[in-house]
């Protein structure tokens, strides 16, 4: 049997844990899905996207507003514009993870099926598989400890034809953590400082010198 769609123009819409629902959406207002739920596809234009834990949804989309969830929770992709991505361990994302203005953090254990992007954000993986490309244009960046990079590691040169860019004067910092894998190659079509720990394993770089360190943590700027 179909589920029932749940949607407004004004107001937020709340799920009860372990409730089934269709697809969600809203214009006004904010979007939160408890415990055990599963919905369709979950899209907002004001407002952020709050998930729980052991949530199963669709595409989650929102314009002007954050998005977060707990452990996990499994999603065929994440997007938005102005506002970051912050999730749980564990968490299946079957597609792509985007951001315009906003970072982009996923805890451990978490995959990626596609790949991650941002362009005014930061991007923070610990112990994350990711299938496609990391990506950003003004966001450090850091490949955190064990995760796996399939595809490669881009950082573009900045360009305001498309869209306003709010181009920052340091340089991006790119961390590659211990026992971190990138399996493609590493570009960067604009001056970043770049630390690769010694454990840690990348293909081809360009545009920028690795600076190897060990331990925990990368030196400070």
């Amino acid at each position: 049997m179909a589920q029932d769609n749940l949607s407004k123009v004004n107001g937020g819409i709340s799920v009860e844990a372990d409730r089934h629902v269709g697809d969600i959406d809203t214009v006004n207002g904010g979007i939160r899905i408890g415990d055990g739920a599963r919905a369709g596809d979950v899209e907002t234009v004001n407002g952020g996207i709050r998930l729980g834990s052991r949530v199963t949804a669709g595409d989650l989309e929102t314009v002007n507003g954050g998005i977060t969830f707990g452990d996990n929770v499994a999603i065929d992709s994440l997007t938005t514009v102005n506002g970051g991505i912050r999730g749980g361990r564990d968490t299946r994302v079957a597609g792509k993870v985007e951001t315009v203005s906003g970072s982009i953090f996923l805890d451990r254990g978490s995959e990626v099926g596609d790949d991650v992007e941002t362009v005014n954000g930061g991007i923070g993986l610990v112990a994350t598989r990711v299938g496609g490309d990391v990506e950003t244009i003004n966001g450090d960046v850091t490949i955190g400890a064990d995760s796996h990079v399939r595809g490669g590691l881009y950082v573009r040169k900045p360009s305001s034809s498309w869209f306003p860019i709010n181009i920052n004067q340091r340089k991006p910092r790119i961390v590659i953590g211990p026992g971190a894998v990138v399996d493609g190659e590493m570009v960067f079509e604009r001056a970043v400082t770049l630390y690769v720990h010694e454990s840690a394993r990348t293909g081809a770089i360009s545009g920028a010198e690795a600076q190897a360190y060990s331990g925990d943590r990368p030196p400070r700027d």
